[in-house]
């Protein structure tokens, strides 16, 4: 069993609403990712994620990641994880989506958690 997170990277000062529509389009099924230029605070997301979790081998069997490599785009990451997964993992992902400024989407709630500012 897994649960997914994802952080998009939306204007700053953007609103609920405005978030809600660039998850909607990166979630569409079938949708091909936007091209043009990455963004920065999901590059340094990605990096710091990763640093600590990589999604690339080799990682060992404790690997949170139920799905590997992380669904990236220039906009946005989406993370499958184990449900065994420690709670650390899950307080790190918020704090560099914070550290970051991006959106955080938890659609097993729907709860989106717009950056501070």
């Amino acid at each position: 069993m897994s649960f997914d997170l994802m952080v998009v990277a939306a204007v700053p000062g953007a609103d609920e609403a405005t978030a809600r529509a660039l998850i909607e389009r990166c979630n569409r099924i079938g949708a091909v990712h936007v091209e043009g230029e990455l963004d920065e605070r999901i590059v340094g997301f990605y990096e710091d994620l990763r640093t600590v979790y990589p999604d690339f081998p080799p990682y060992d069997d404790s690997t949170p990641w139920s799905s590997t490599p992380l669904d990236t785009g220039i906009d946005h990451v989406v993370m499958t994880i184990r449900f065994s997964a420690e709670n650390a993992m899950v307080d790190l992902i918020q704090r560099l989506a914070t550290k970051h400024s991006l959106v955080l989407y938890d659609p097993q709630d729907d709860t989106v958690h717009l950056p501070p500012g």
